[in-house]
């Protein structure tokens, strides 16, 4: 059953189709029946009322202060909230619009409460009830709605259908100009298509309007984002220490704590990362990104031990499929086969019930087609997701996925477009520079396939412990630059 069926439809703007592709039932059948059931039961907005002697205990998560506070400010800020909170505040909208059919407001809360959750846990079946909610506010209040466009722009972002969270949160920004807050999502959306001269203008706009001291961390966030995306690694970390030093609540200094852990990471700053990782965890141990960054660093660290612990907690609940991956090439690398192909299997099913709520999973399952299963499956997806959102992941990905099936020289086109300094925006990433100088050592070009894959080790010497090896002895194989030829007499 289509969502858009259950409410009227001509005041609701419709987003542009995502692809949805008929190749995921055979990838992934197992997970895809899991996941009709997941979609069948999220399909359902409201929940029964919990019975009177027992109501429903939320989800545990770290210490938080004035989570009912807190949840408001998520759904209407964009800033991170604790699971307690969010759980809090759906309770009460879901009584709410139970009372109140015609609230708009409470559907529009209620909507992106829901979608905040999803993003929050993982899971999700969260974001079905999302768009049917928001879709009832804008049914009731119709196309102005700008609370409703906000939230169905960040349930576009979290589904990752960029066309979609662009065409919602222009809408917002037409319908009330000097409203900040549809200007993060235009941001992430404007990147997520690779059109990185937007983001920075819309960026300038959002910064040259007036937000309170509730929204200024996330705003801080979203520059940092933006800058890191140009290569300004400095500035972006001081936007993020900035913005956790000025966080009101544990679970949102931890959300940009992780952050500054994730750029000393991607700098190769092993130390630095673990710390962040660590004290992101200490504030908020639901905390969805540090877990697997902590893997990961401590992967690199050599405390193997550690690390596929950490990875094994990680993946334990509601797994994120990119995780499931790492664990998985982590394992390959230590020559564990059958722990990988495990960890490939979960993500299979992480990846069903992700697209059954409607997330386009088509990069991850593009990339790994790509190095470990079929890579023509690989190019047609990405080949397709390139048409759709043209980010530089994608282009990335499509021209490893184009190498892989010993199409170099088209390979090379996109894995240059990924790496290009005004295409791509500025951003220092140690894969991207891999790839590029493995395309052009396969197509006898020495020197700059010898030069990327310098740089790649340079940005960060432990990206991929499946990948810095490759590296290394593509380096070797390439050999000493060779000596200048004598000067002429």
């Amino acid at each position: 059953m289509d969502n858009r069926q259950c409410v009227g439809t001509s005041l609701i703007p419709e987003p542009p189709a995502p692809r949805r592709s008929v190749r995921l039932a055979r990838w992934v059948l197992v997970a895809s029946l899991v996941g009709s059931v997941a979609v069948g039961a999220a399909l359902v907005v409201l929940p029964e009322e919990p019975p009177r002697h027992g109501p429903a205990r939320p989800p545990a998560a770290g210490p938080q202060s004035r989570p009912r506070a807190q949840a408001p400010a998520a759904v209407t800020y964009g800033v991170p909230a604790a699971l307690p909170g969010l759980t809090a505040l759906i309770g009460r909208q879901e009584q709410r619009v139970r009372q109140h059919p015609k609230d708009a407001p409470a559907w529009a809360v209620l909507g992106s409460a829901y979608a905040e959750r999803g993003r929050r846990t993982g899971d999700a079946a969260d974001y079905p009830r999302a768009e049917r909610a928001l879709r009832t506010s804008l049914e009731v209040r119709g196309t102005r709605n700008t609370e409703a466009l906000d939230g169905l722009a960040s349930l576009a972002l979290a589904r990752r259908d960029f066309p979609a969270a662009k065409q919602y949160a222009e809408q917002a920004r037409k319908a009330a100009p000097k409203r900040w807050s549809a200007y993060p999502a235009l941001i992430d959306a404007y990147t997520g298509l690779g059109d990185y001269e937007k983001a920075r203008s819309a960026l300038d706009k959002l910064l040259a309007l007036r937000t309170d001291a509730t929204a200024r961390p996330a705003v801080m966030a979203r520059a940092a984002a933006v800058y890191r995306d140009r290569g300004w690694r400095e500035d972006a970390v001081a936007q993020l220490t900035d913005a956790a030093a000025a966080a009101r609540t544990p679970a949102e200094q931890a959300a940009w704590l992780a952050g500054v852990g994730q750029l000393a990471w991607e700098r190769g700053d092993l130390p630095d990362a673990l710390d962040h990782f660590e004290a992101a965890l200490r504030l908020d141990p639901g905390q969805r990104a540090a877990p697997a960054g902590r893997a990961r660093t401590l992967a690199a660290l050599g405390r193997t031990s550690e690390a596929l612990a950490a990875y094994r907690a990680a993946v334990a609940k509601r797994p994120r499929p990119e995780d499931l991956l790492e664990l998985g090439e982590l394992y390959e690398s230590l020559g564990q086969q059958g722990a990988a192909e495990e960890s490939y299997a979960r993500m299979r099913e992480a990846v069903g019930l992700s697209v059954a709520g409607g997330v386009d999973e088509e990069l991850l399952i593009g990339r790994f087609e790509a190095d470990h299963g079929d890579p023509w499956e690989a190019v047609e997806r990405l080949e397709e997701e390139w048409r759709r959102q043209p980010g530089i992941e994608v282009a990335d990905a499509l021209g490893w996925a184009l190498h892989r099936t010993g199409e170099d020289h088209k390979a090379l086109t996109y894995a240059a477009v990924a790496t290009d300094k005004a295409k791509g925006g500025g951003v220092r990433n140690a894969l991207y520079a891999f790839h590029l100088g493995v395309i052009e050592a396969e197509l006898d070009r020495a020197g700059p396939a010898r030069r990327h894959l310098q740089e790649a080790l340079r940005i960060n010497p432990y990206f991929s412990p499946l990948r810095v090896p490759m590296a290394q002895e593509a380096l070797r194989e390439l050999g000493d630059v060779p000596d200048e030829p004598p000067p002429s007499e």
